[in-house]
């Protein structure tokens, strides 16, 4: 019978267990669903015959509550949760967020800054003679120095900061069976420095070969050695090609191996099939039950990995550009789990991945030789070799379309237009506006000055105008009445206030405001950040200009916005210091009317004090 892995001593010993092999510390609230890399990993090591239990945010003024659950035989393994527990805590703009989805009843200030380093030196501390190892996305993508936007300076190593014994980087499903296995074997820790995706600390350099990149103190000294290490490192993440990557701390190297290979269909299918309650632990009911598990509790994984390499995102940093896709036999088995769940009322809300529409690998080639190393798949336009053929997802969607109980399809993650419109055949287009969307269809053009979109990895503004006729010709062919809603980035590495006034520009000429606008969040592991600290794109080598003030990137916030009344003074000072008071008036390309103008219908507004904590 399914039950829910043990978070409680009680639990523990109603198993009939006298310890556990493993403790998996997690920094998130515990639920039981293939979305949640602490479950995903917690059920794969159930699946190999180990006694696996959760301590879930537990105290970290009080290092012995991580004894609670008792000492395991084997290791602890500790996970900041489902998100770097920095941008957990604080948003953008560095305040306090009100809510943390991932605690029951979203409360905040469950989980320590630096989760996973908290709870891992804890931890040693506590039991010292025991391997602890890290992973999850706060330790996947902190591997190596970086910067942290929150604190506004370089960090060393999340290995040197949680004194972790080993790191596991990327998904981790493969590494974790592999290290189990070790450990059970009485394997020494050196025995295990050489699995694929797992990083260690050194005092000697490896005797195979190697690159490395710059160090620490390097890093400190000149910040254009960060956007080079950046670049020396992303270039050895493919794992057909990716050669060792060491890196000389505040002490030690960090020493990274080769990544993992893509997981098989078979493998994939492995672990979404494992059995998962798909539901928050029952201990958090009568807080109101975990809300993360909200977004994902009726939508389907159907891949992972992503080769549209956008700058501002990590996601291939931890996934890989090569896509894994699942088996169409286990994704319908899931849909027919999704369907007899209770609050189902008929609607998949999605089927996709980090990008929806990318369901297989982006050519043959990459199955043999690996993600080309000096170009990107669809960046500056889609290679020649690109096979941008859907359908195979068009077949999986209409299957699921077909399930008794099922009433309709969403695909609600990304989709690349520039590789739907790289398909010869419409007959994804017309099936997406025909049953997948719902009168609005969200996408992410992020911006559309060259200038920017050449740091962001993204097509042109023609491309974007193109689908934009493409998608009204087909609704028109329909006879359906469906928008897009485009999705924008401001205060993007090389985004200037001349090109933020040009986005706004092309946001009047198309009638569309946004509701929401994304400020830039440089978050470790990525592009763009290694540009914003640095100052140089990693690529090139020249210098990028990058709004760091936070005025300056209030008015680019606000031209994105311009016909918001508390946003009149921010775009008038924005139009004004650019030389734009062309904008300012009242013909039909003015984005607003004159200070004192009869027609100026906005008033002043006075925006109420923030009384949220900002962090300093």
């Amino acid at each position: 019978m399914k039950q829910f892995l043990p978070i409680t001593r009680e639990e523990i010993l109603a198993r009939g267990w006298d310890e556990l092999d493993f403790l998996f510390i997690s920094g998130d609230a515990y639920v039981d669903h293939p979305s949640f890399g602490p479950a995903v990993i917690c059920r794969v090591l159930e699946a190999q015959g180990y006694k696996v239990g959760m301590l879930c945010q537990p105290a970290w003024n009080k290092p012995d509550d991580l004894a609670v659950l008792g000492k395991p035989r084997l290791a602890v393994l500790v996970s900041g949760g489902n998100l770097d527990s920095m941008l957990c805590h604080y948003t953008v703009g560095k305040i306090e967020r009100k809510v943390d989805k991932y605690t029951a009843g979203g409360t905040v200030g469950k989980r320590p800054d630096h989760a996973t380093a908290v709870y891992a030196s804890l931890a040693k501390k506590l039991w010292p003679e025991l391997p602890v190892v890290i992973g999850g996305i706060e330790a996947s993508l902190r591997r190596f120095v970086h910067f942290d936007y929150w604190e506004n300076k370089i960090r060393p190593s999340i290995l040197e900061d949680s004194h972790a014994d080993l790191l596991i980087y990327g998904m981790g499903e493969t590494q974790i069976r592999e290290v189990a296995d070790y450990l059970a074997g009485g394997a020494s820790l050196e025995d295990m420095h050489y699995i694929r995706g797992t990083a260690y600390l050194s005092k000697e350099l490896p005797s195979e070969e190697y690159v490395e990149i710059p160090s620490y103190a390097a890093i400190k000294e000149n910040k254009k050695n960060f956007a080079l290490a950046y670049k020396l490192q992303s270039k050895e993440g493919d794992p057909f090609y990716g050669k060792v990557v060491v890196q000389k701390g505040t002490g030690k190297y960090i020493i990274q191996n080769p990544s993992t290979y893509p997981l098989s269909q078979e493998e994939m299918d492995e672990i979404y099939n494992l059995d998962y309650m798909r539901a928050w632990h029952p201990s958090y009911d009568a807080l109101g039950g975990v809300a993360a598990l909200e977004e994902v509790q009726f939508s389907l994984v159907s891949s992972r990995g992503c080769f549209g390499s956008c700058a501002f995102c990590a996601i291939h940093a931890h996934q890989g550009r090569i896509i894994q896709a699942r088996s169409d036999e286990s994704i319908i088995k899931e849909a027919k789990q999704l369907i007899k769940l209770p609050g189902f009322k008929g609607y998949i809300h999605d089927v996709g991945g980090p990008t929806a529409n990318f369901r297989h690998a982006a050519c043959q080639k990459q199955l043999k030789y690996g993600a080309c190393k000096d170009r990107q798949c669809l960046f500056p336009s889609p290679c020649p070799n690109i096979d941008a053929d859907h359908s195979a997802y068009v077949k999986l969607l209409q299957k699921l379309r077909a399930l008794p109980g099922v009433k309709k399809v969403f695909i609600r993650s990304g989709i690349r237009y520039d590789y739907l419109m790289a398909d010869k055949n419409d007959q994804f287009l017309d099936e997406l506006c025909r049953y997948h969307i719902s009168g609005l269809l969200k996408i992410a053009p992020e911006h559309i000055a060259p200038q920017v979109l050449s740091k962001m990895g993204k097509p042109g503004k023609d491309v974007y105008l193109k689908f934009m006729k493409l998608f009204a010709e087909k609704n028109k062919e329909l006879g359906v009445s469906q928008y897009l809603v485009p999705y924008f980035i401001s205060s993007h590495p090389g985004c200037t206030l001349n090109n933020a006034i040009e986005l706004a520009e092309f946001l009047r000429d198309i009638h569309h405001q946004p509701e929401q606008v994304q400020d830039f969040i440089p978050t470790p592991g990525s592009l763009a950040t290694a540009m914003y600290y640095s100052e140089y794109d990693p690529n090139t080598g020249n210098a990028v200009f990058v709004a760091r003030n936070p005025h300056d990137k209030a008015m680019q916030r606000a031209l994105m916005q311009y016909k918001s009344p508390r946003n009149y003074k921010l775009v008038l000072e924005a139009l004004t210091k650019a030389g734009r008071t062309d904008l300012i008036g009242d013909g039909k390309k003015c984005l607003i009317q004159k200070p004192g103008s009869s027609k100026q219908a906005q008033k002043d507004f006075k925006k109420p004090a923030d009384t949220r904590k900002r962090r300093k």
